[in-house]
């Protein structure tokens, strides 16, 4: 008679239905049974939709109810899952069944394995492996992990999806678990064919609900031993002012990690939280749901204010009423609430610990006096980067493993604590204890981003070091959060320039984050299509920047790019057209008005244009009559009214020397307070003795800046070297940090140093047989440079970004990937939706033993390309693919 189901992500879907006894079939019904719910495009083909079978648990009705109308509320096959449990086993550790650094399905097919041999859940099955996930990828995290006795599979699934281990859904009786974001995380927003729901076609109504109940600005976070850190955002929307949270983390005793933690908490708290669901009407739609899209996809459609943006849909709900009509809606999530998730997830994972992408092992280290306890095992290291009050990024680590519970001979053992060492460069710096605890996992901060590290974990009984477990090379992550998209600019022009105004906001109305750095003011001729822009100036908070130099009445088109400290690229701001604008008369221009030098020579004669007296002191601007125009001699002492030129009138360094008369500067002749607060002392000029000054010293040939009440100091200063003077300034000379440029002969140096003098980020050389530009942290494995020699050769160093963290302006993205077999191609995503379309040069290699196919590229579009390929020697083995791609403005 009528039926209403939900379909969710990562979750037990449900299916309400009410059935009349009178009809055919409904004797199925009066026992437990299964039903499965089917989609047809065609009318001709039946479907099973994934997560479609359901169970007939509960029912009611009414006896007296002439229509004999039964309702039953079926739950998905998934909720079956909850009568799996996990049985204890002889390995226990403090009462749990401890799992050490082991894939996700490691985990899932022992519980199933297990439970298969007891003879729980007869009908499951399940399609993926303990290496390999259900589309046959290898499993991408790694978990350290003690169950309870008696965790159910139904409960230990939607877990580790909530932490962004895995996601999973029913197939029939097929259970289907695949890597987080992959198989059920597909993007179909965009692309040349993209699934784009359109209102009134697919959709028909589309309510929002927004709340500001969980907003906030600022945070206080309570951990252990004393530690209170306050964050704020600058950033959130606060339309009442400041609005505060208060957060209690036990077990956290590093600033770093509150403070990573009170970020993510405030930065799902810095805007109005929306509920996004569209209602959908199958019938007329272009794209219909399970058939084209599916819960976990991203989807082109009406977010708020109507505006096309991509969405990912959380759930599927279809609906037939008692008049036959299938409809449904959609729920639907944003960026923004999908980076919610993740930041969610990510607290979870540095709160709980042991899950990990990467890093583990167990390199053995020496023994001690007396009872020795064994190496720790599964050792999971998880990175992160935070920001401090000024915006700038920081490392922190969350460090996970399984308790020691003997000594290295076996023995059981009690151990008293565990120390984290760290060792910086890996291989080569010098080993040192981090942090100590009790616990089994542990956080720490601050570390540099971008450093590579190695992490070992001894435990300690009573004094006596244990064997050290030690996690592979860790590289500490860097933001990799771009800015917001900045609002539309202002544009206008006057006096024939153009000016470009920015309110410092972002494109949703709030504030910019703690770590933008400026907005760049982006320009091109929209009718070159080929054009994509160019910085023509920038602005560091909102103002208004001028563009001069553009011809008059010609189109240019501006848009603003927002760019962080750590030199991330927001998306582009909406685009403004405008014209510059003549100041003049367009008739005048060219004849009697030059756009560039005003009014051109000889187009107006004196004797005819100029009326006598009629130019007077008040209408020559300020300096505009000098030495040159004015005849030899022809001011002389009879001229000038007495006590008319004073210091006001006189043009800097207009009086030299051979100006002054000998003898006629006395000691009458200078002020009493002229030389007041100097202090001139042999070869040493102070412009006073302390407190902000500066001080010049000829015998180091030094000019050193001091701020107010620091001693850390900017200088400029110069260097015998070869029989020249090189110049050189450097800044903040009592930091570790510093910024330096030095010029000779030569070389031009620009670049960030440390406190010794070596190179230390970015850097750019100009010299007479070379050229460089680059980054270098003080090693070859962190520098990228481009180096250029006077042969005219050049060179690069350092490694290329993976496309899955390419920006949309990036000239090229670079990767590679594996296909298992079975498949007749694979589509790669560059993870944006690149500026411009993309040449691709790629090829494939061939998994099996003899090789024999044919393949190529079959589509390219800005935002990713597909391989296709034949059968080799009749079979379909598995690919590596290797590419890289270039932005290039041709329609290749």
């Amino acid at each position: 008679m009528s039926w209403d189901a939900g379909l969710p992500l990562n979750d037990v879907p449900s299916l309400e239905l009410t059935y009349t006894t009178h009809a055919q079939g409904a004797a199925w019904l009066r026992e437990p049974c299964e039903v499965a719910l089917e989609y047809s495009v065609d009318g001709g083909s039946w479907s099973e939709a994934a997560n479609g079978r359901f169970l007939r648990i509960k029912r009611s009705g009414d006896m007296t109810d002439q229509t004999g109308a039964q309702r039953f509320s079926l739950p998905g096959w998934a909720w079956m899952l909850r009568k799996l449990v996990l049985y204890p086993s002889l390995d226990m550790v403090d009462g749990k069944r401890q799992f050490n650094a082991v894939r996700v399905g490691h985990i899932l097919t022992t519980l199933i394995s297990e439970g298969a041999g007891r003879g729980a859940l007869p009908g499951l099955s399940a399609d993926f492996t303990a290496t390999h996930d259900s589309a046959g990828q290898p499993w991408s995290a790694e978990l350290t992990i003690g169950l309870e006795p008696g965790t159910d599979l139904l409960q230990l699934l939607i877990n580790l999806s909530e932490q962004g281990v895995c996601d999973w859904q029913m197939t029939g009786r097929v259970l289907q678990v695949y890597n987080e974001g992959t198989a059920l995380g597909r993007q179909l927003a965009a692309g040349p064919a993209p699934v784009e729901l359109v209102l009134g076609r697919d959709i028909d109504q589309a309510p929002d609900d927004a709340t500001l109940e969980d907003a906030a600005s600022a945070i206080l976070v309570v951990g252990e031993e004393g530690l209170r850190v306050e964050v704020t955002n600058p950033g959130a929307v606060a339309p009442w002012g400041r609005w505060e949270a208060y957060q209690s983390q036990g077990g956290v005793k590093d600033e770093g990690t509150a403070r990573l933690l009170a970020g993510q908490a405030l930065e799902r708290a810095s805007r109005e939280r929306v509920q996004v669901t569209r209602q959908i009407k199958p019938q007329e739609a272009r794209f219909l749901p399970l058939a084209d899209y599916r819960p976990g996809d991203t989807i082109r459609a009406p977010g708020e204010e109507g505006r096309p943006e991509a969405l990912r849909v959380r759930q599927i709900t279809l609906s037939r009423g008692d008049d036959g009509v299938v409809g449904g809606n959609l729920t639907l999530n944003d960026r923004f609430l999908e980076r919610d998730v993740k930041l969610a997830r990510r607290a979870a994972g540095i709160l709980n610990g042991g899950v990990s992408s990467g890093g583990n092992g167990g390199e053995p280290g020496g023994d001690g006096e007396g009872r020795v306890p064994a190496a720790p095992t599964g050792l999971l290291v998880n990175p992160a980067a935070y920001q401090d009050d000024e915006g700038y990024t920081h490392g922190q680590i969350t460090i996970s493993w399984s308790p020691v519970t003997t000594d290295v001979n076996g023995t059981p053992l009690t151990v008293s604590g565990y120390e984290l060492i760290g060792q910086t460069p890996p291989g080569t710096g010098a080993e040192r204890v981090l942090a100590t605890t009790t616990a089994t996992t542990l956080t720490y901060s601050p570390l540099v981003p971008k450093s590579r590290w190695v992490f070992g974990v001894r435990a300690v009984n009573d004094g006596t070091l244990g064997q050290v477990a030690a996690s592979a090379e860790i590289t500490i992550p860097d933001d990799e959060t771009p800015p917001p998209d900045p609002s539309t600019p202002v544009v206008d022009s006057r006096l024939g320039i153009f000016r470009i105004s920015w309110d410092g906001f972002t494109s949703a109305a709030t504030g910019m984050p703690k770590d933008f750095s400026r907005v760049l003011i982006m320009m091109r001729d929209p009718l070159d299509p080929g054009n994509e822009g160019q910085q023509v100036e920038w602005l560091e908070r909102a103002g208004t920047a001028v563009v001069p130099g553009q011809p008059y009445n010609v189109d240019r088109e501006f848009w603003l790019v927002a760019i962080d400290r750590s030199g991330n690229l927001s998306g582009a701001s909406a685009h403004v057209i405008s014209q510059a604008k003549p100041l003049v008369n367009t008739d005048m221009i060219g004849e009697i008005i030059n756009g560039a030098e005003h009014i051109i020579t000889g187009s107006i004669p004196a004797n005819a244009k100029i009326v006598a007296g009629s130019i007077t002191g008040g209408l020559i601007q300020a300096l505009a009559i000098d030495a040159g125009k004015i005849a030899a001699n022809a001011i002389t002492a009879d001229k000038i009214q007495a006590g008319a030129i004073d210091a006001a009138h006189i043009k800097a360094n207009a009086i030299t020397a051979d100006k002054i008369a000998a003898g006629s500067i006395t000691a009458a002749k200078i002020d009493a307070d002229a030389l007041n607060g100097k202090v001139i002392t042999g070869p040493v000029v102070r412009s006073s003795p302390t407190g902000r000054r500066f001080v010049l010293d000829s015998s180091t040939l030094d000019l050193r800046f001091y701020p107010s009440g620091s001693s850390n100091y900017s200088r400029v200063y110069a260097e015998d070297s070869g029989g020249e003077a090189a110049v050189a300034i450097t800044t903040n000379t009592s930091f570790s940090q510093r910024a330096e440029l030095r010029v000779n002969s030569s070389l031009i140096r620009l670049g960030m140093i440390s406190s010794g003098g070596t190179r230390s980020g970015g850097g750019l050389d100009i010299a007479s047989s070379y050229a460089r530009y680059g980054y270098s942290a003080g090693s070859s494995y962190s520098e990228a440079s481009i180096l250029f020699d006077g042969a005219g050769k050049w060179t690069m160093k350092g490694r290329v970004w993976e496309f899955t963290t390419s920006s949309s302006y990036e000239t090229i993205c670079a990767g590679s990937g594996v296909v298992s077999s079975g498949y007749y191609g694979v589509t790669i995503t560059y993870g944006p939706s690149m500026a411009d379309n993309m040449g691709p040069v790629a090829t494939v290699r061939d998994g099996a033993a003899a090789p024999n196919f044919y393949w190529c590229l079959d589509a390219s579009s800005p935002s990713g390309f597909s391989f296709g390929w034949s059968t080799g020697g009749g079979v379909l083995s598995g690919k590596a693919f290797y590419f890289w791609a270039f932005r290039h403005p041709g329609s290749a």
